[in-house]
């Protein structure tokens, strides 16, 4: 198979088990919303405060920078679950000295044996982290997407059936810990790996001296992304907060499935060609052009509809997101060109100048925010896309430099999505004039309507237009939907 269609087919299970992720738990959310207490919820969502900052350490980037390597050998392998296995030590040891105080802290005694159990899961990891860093350097995207898919449904049921009998947080504590054995078990067996023991200190100092500065990127981009929220936490309460989410949430779906599933393969496509600086650039490119023209779609109709579908989605008491949502959709090229770029700088070991950039975003999201603060929640959304586009421009900048590319370039790569996004607005326009009051005043029915009108005219002009950037693509999907004879 061509490296063009690894990315692809690894682009699509990655696709599929980011979706299904979703899917799956969004519809136990709903199950266990009526079965478990909000402070049940709270309590484990706190813990998880913690253990999630404690898994940036855990891990240490270092699996990153195997998957990175240009040669991973057994022994390598070994390595990483040793380094690994012992920082997880060193993580349960910390958790189980500390739980007593945590509990004392939140006044609730039951808090120190769920920490103490929820740690417990920094002893699997590396039984999970490392096959799982195997199949991902042999962009085994299949085998990933299927324990993933696996362990939700794994997952799932531990969680309800605890919640049903009554075990309220543990429900949560057990299921991510006995899924988290049962993943290890699958990884393993994909990827045919058995556990080792190894204490070469100089490798170790080469892996950890690149995890670091991954591991460190991942820190400060949860600090970054959690600013708003703090912000407004801060500001506008609890009700600012929920509807501020839900149109960052919304406004991040589309990139999360889309851009968030090309990472993972174009970070390892780079990797193994990092040298071939030709490939680098016709990779990236390659990419942002089919990102852009895959996802930008769902943005403009975000722009044009954001009320009738927030209201449609989740109700009259969130309609205020809308004004936030559209705003931040804006930004839906933006987070594509840095998504994107920062796969380039990882695969580039360019992590250091990143790592810079993504400390002086923290910086510049802070006084934008604060500046957008008195106007609301349109204020602080405006000041996030500002904040991106300060963010996409030095990323972008940096990953030109690495792999000698030109702004030109970056123009070429979303003319295809410009063009086609460009006759979608106007398919919306018009149909928004020909589409009856009757209808448009039902929000459900306005959305589905313009929705088909916008999905079927932008369909087949992707089909059926002669842009030869995307001559490749469309005759696969025209072979898909037999709209064309295969190849003999």
């Amino acid at each position: 198979m061509s490296l063009g269609n690894s990315i692809r087919h690894g682009a699509k299970w990655v696709f599929i088990g980011n979706t299904g992720s979703q899917v799956l738990s969004f519809a136990l959310g709903l199950i266990l919303a009526r079965l478990l207490i909000p402070a049940e919820f709270g309590m484990v969502a706190t813990i998880q405060i913690f253990t999630s900052l404690a898994g940036f350490v855990a891990g240490g980037g270092m699996g990153q920078a195997i998957v990175r390597a240009k040669e991973a050998s057994k022994r390598d392998y070994d390595l990483l679950f040793t380094l690994q296995f012992l920082i997880g030590l060193v993580i349960v040891s910390f958790f189980f000295a500390i739980a007593p105080w945590f509990g004392r802290w939140y006044g609730n005694p039951l808090y120190t044996d769920l920490l103490r159990v929820a740690a417990l899961s920094f002893l699997v990891r590396p039984f999970f982290n490392v096959p799982s860093n195997m199949l991902h350097r042999e962009m085994r995207f299949k085998a990933k997407t299927s324990v993933q898919l696996v362990n939700l449904v794994v997952y799932n049921s531990i969680a309800l059936s605890l919640a049903y009998l009554g075990h309220g947080p543990w429900s949560l504590i057990l299921a991510g810990l006995f899924s988290s054995m049962a993943g290890a078990l699958q990884f393993s067996w994909y990827a045919g790996w058995r556990p080792g023991v190894c204490f070469d200190f100089a490798r170790a100092g080469e892996l950890m001296r690149y995890g670091l500065l991954a591991s460190t990127n991942n820190i400060v981009f949860y600090i970054r992304s959690q600013l708003p929220t703090f912000i407004l936490s801060r500001s506008l309460g609890p009700a600012g907060v929920g509807l501020y989410n839900k149109a960052e949430s919304l406004a991040a779906r589309p990139h999360g499935f889309i851009t968030g599933s090309v990472y993972e393969v174009l970070f390892r496509a780079l990797a193994k060609e990092q040298d071939n600086l030709d490939k680098c650039r016709y990779l990236f490119f390659r990419s942002l052009t089919l990102v852009a023209v895959y996802a930008l779609p769902f943005y403009v109709g975000f722009l044009w509809l954001a009320k009738p579908l927030v209201v449609t989605l989740f109700g009259h008491r969130w309609a205020d997101s809308a004004a936030p949502l559209m705003i931040l959709s804006l930004a839906a090229p933006l987070m594509m060109i840095e998504n994107l770029s920062g796969a380039v700088l990882a695969a580039r070991s360019w992590l250091g100048k990143e790592l810079v950039a993504q400390v002086v975003m923290i910086g510049v999201a802070a006084i934008a925010i604060l500046t957008g603060l008195p106007y609301g929640m349109t204020g602080v959304a405006t000041g996030m896309v500002i904040a991106l586009l300060y963010i996409t421009l030095h990323m972008f900048w940096l990953a030109k430099l690495s792999i000698d590319a030109r702004w030109a370039d970056l123009a070429r790569a979303f003319m295809p999505a410009a063009l086609l996004n460009a006759i979608l607005l106007a398919a919306l326009w018009l149909a928004d004039r020909l589409i009856p009051p009757s209808v448009q005043s039902v929000d459900a029915l306005h959305v589905l309507s313009m929705a088909a009108v916008g999905g079927l005219v932008y369909t087949l002009c992707f089909l059926y237009l002669p842009i030869p950037a995307l001559a490749s693509e469309t005759a696969r999907w025209k072979i898909r939907l037999k709209l064309a004879k295969a190849p003999a």
